[in-house]
């Protein structure tokens, strides 16, 4: 956004003012992460070796269950001419398709005595003429294929063949409710404890859904593996987050999306190796029991501790930052946060929790931009969802579909990243959603028979969407004020969790037309995409705080805003991380003096890996990380 006379952007002002208000009430760790380490030794053991790690059971547990229904080539089952060949079998008793004489009705049969047919001395010859009925004696399945499935066991076909998708929808309805009750179990026991509650409830759901026996009890595992998607993806990167200084958190946040796509490129290979969709359910889930060896190196989150005021635990973790980091923890910041802590508990800050969700609408602005970017959080997250679950259908081999569909998520990570702190929110965030609408959309032109080309369009559509699906959690975070972050990402998250329960029903109608769930969700994308040109870019804002600095931001938008891609960077000396010092400190460290060693190697590296994020924006006014703002 530009300056002009009628709005002037003085948030900057009201920003520094606000901190230093407050500078003797907040208790925050970022001014002390560049003291012990932003990211070194013990942020990169903990990051590589267990949070990233901690990616792959979403993945896996989330996306495992389209390989587990899959629906085999199938026909009614006639117990009178077992003696027979399949071959012979479908050709005397199963009808051809009206539309293809090549291939045979699914859930029709002739409706014939073959008893006595077979014991006359007429041809075994079929007559087309023949009355027909439904598989009144079950079905017969093509196993060469796909020699284990839900569907098999259970017989989900034909009358039942929407029970799979309603597999899918009790998987997504355990979702939000998941999220909303680990949130609170994540604010009230810490991240670590809630992390193996979760991953035991994982572990629960997953062995009950591979021992099933019945339908219903195998939708009830569901249901409860889904309550733990994504909150056993969302705990470890909150504590990465928040162990992690404000230059990395962008490559913290992009390293966990390209673990989390690394995991279903691996679930590619394990279910095409793992025919039986039991032991593909205990392959992805028994390992991750293993997990529990991380309750001895997993750290309790320093702020989570600190707004407990359980500072000797807190201290305890950050001087063990600082020891693996080759750091000294100043004695002083430490009689600070315990001052700090006191000041607090008198004061009773609590004040955020009492925040409404129609304090979102009780301006017009803010109510415009809180339906804008609920929008566009679902579109972007139904349609890359609904993408994911639709790579099997693609092409001619669903393991492979399945693995360039992941495989084509990573570039548009990295170039996303890239591109987010130089271009801005607003267009690549508007452009990846259009043109992956317009991708899925052309589909509709290509023939029935050109699968390749048509999975070509659906690859480049699933790599734009999961470029928006990135920009939506940081430029969501930027636009509500700080004030109303909390509840303003919460409630827009819920909703487009909310819209994953209507996904696999526009799945589902890909049973009689390829395209046309790529043709509705391209639809969903390019409405999303569009409506995000009416949101104000954040790109070097100073960002509002205060509910009325919320209002105003944006207030007076024009459409010449729209040509608007990126704005200068301005920030003096004393906002860049870069040149941070504590006003506690009455002397400089060893490594302030090294910093011109260090830089040499930073350098090279500042464009990418090391940037000041907005991602720390994501946090309430006690500094804390809510897992509810990352659903």
């Amino acid at each position: 956004m530009t300056k002009n006379s009628n709005n002037s952007y003085d948030y900057g002002t009201k920003q520094k003012n606000s901190i230093n208000e407050t500078k003797n009430d907040a208790i925050d760790l970022d001014d002390l992460l560049p003291k012990i380490g932003e990211f070194g030794l013990y942020q990169k053991l903990l990051l590589w070796l267990v949070c990233l790690p901690a990616c792959l059971p979403c993945g896996f547990c989330a996306f495992n269950q389209l390989f587990m229904t899959d629906v085999p080539d199938h026909w009614c089952l006639v117990p009178a001419l077992q003696n027979l060949t399949i071959k012979d079998r479908k050709l005397l008793s199963i009808p051809h398709k009206v539309d293809n004489n090549n291939s045979y009705e699914k859930c029709v049969r002739y409706s014939v005595n073959w008893s006595t047919f077979i014991n006359t001395d007429q041809p075994l010859q079929a007559n087309t003429n023949w009355p027909r009925e439904p598989c009144l004696d079950g079905y017969e399945y093509d196993t060469s294929e796909v020699t284990s499935s839900v569907v098999i066991d259970f017989n989900l076909v034909c009358e039942y063949d929407v029970y799979p998708t309603l597999g899918l929808v009790a998987l997504n309805v355990g979702g939000p409710i998941g999220v909303y009750a680990f949130g609170l179990l994540n604010d009230r026991i810490g991240r670590k404890k809630s992390f193996f509650v979760c991953l035991t409830t994982l572990e629960i759901g997953s062995i009950l859904t591979a021992f099933a026996n019945k339908y219903w009890i195998w939708v009830l595992a569901r249901i409860i593996v889904g309550l733990t998607i994504p909150a056993i993806y969302q705990i470890p990167f909150i504590i990465s987050l928040e162990l992690a200084g404000p230059n990395y958190r962008s490559f913290v946040t992009v390293m966990t999306c390209v673990f989390y796509t690394l995991g279903l490129i691996l679930l590619s290979g394990i279910s095409y190796l793992l025919r039986d969709w039991r032991s593909l359910a205990l392959a992805t889930s028994v390992p991750f029991l293993f997990y529990y060896l991380y309750w001895f190196v997993l750290p309790e989150s320093p702020r989570w501790l600190l707004m407990k005021e359980r500072l000797e635990e807190a201290n305890s973790v950050l001087n063990n930052i600082a020891k693996v980091n080759e750091k000294v923890l100043p004695e002083e910041f430490t009689t600070k946060l315990q001052k700090l802590v006191l000041e607090q508990k008198e004061k009773g800050f609590k004040e955020t929790k009492n925040i409404s969700v129609f304090a979102l609408c009780r301006t017009p602005n803010m109510r415009l931009k809180t339906c804008l970017i609920t929008l566009n959080w679902c579109a972007s997250e139904m349609v890359y969802v609904g993408l994911s679950y639709y790579g099997p259908a693609m092409g001619n081999n669903q393991y492979m579909s399945f693995f360039l569909s992941s495989a084509v998520e990573i570039p548009s990570y990295i170039v996303c990243w890239v591109l987010m702190d130089r271009v801005g929110r607003r267009w690549p965030l508007c452009l990846s959603m259009i043109l992956s609408g317009i991708f899925c959309i052309v589909t509709v032109l290509l023939p029935q028979d050109a699968l390749m080309e048509t999975l070509i369009l659906y690859l480049i559509s699933k790599c734009f969407i999961s470029a928006s699906f990135l920009i939506i959690y940081p430029y969501a975070g930027e636009l509500y004020p700080t004030e109303l972050r909390g509840i303003g990402i919460g409630t827009s998250a819920y909703i487009g969790g909310l819209g994953l329960i209507i996904i696999p029903f526009i799945n589902y109608l890909g049973a009689s037309n390829l395209v046309l769930p790529l043709v509705v969700m391209g639809i969903v994308s390019v409405i999303g995409g569009l409506t995000a040109l009416r949101l104000p870019e954040t790109l070097h804002c100073p960002l509002p705080q205060s509910a009325e600095e919320g209002e105003e931001f944006g207030k007076n938008w024009t459409y010449k805003d729209c040509l608007v891609c990126g704005k200068n960077r301005q920030m003096s000396n004393i906002e860049s991380y870069e040149n941070i010092d504590l006003e506690l400190m009455q002397a400089p460290l060893v490594e302030d003096e090294a910093s011109n060693i260090s830089t040499i190697r930073r350098h090279s590296m500042r464009k990418l890996v090391r940037q000041v994020s907005t991602l720390e924006t994501q946090r309430d006014l006690d500094g804390n990380i809510k897992m509810t703002y990352w659903f």
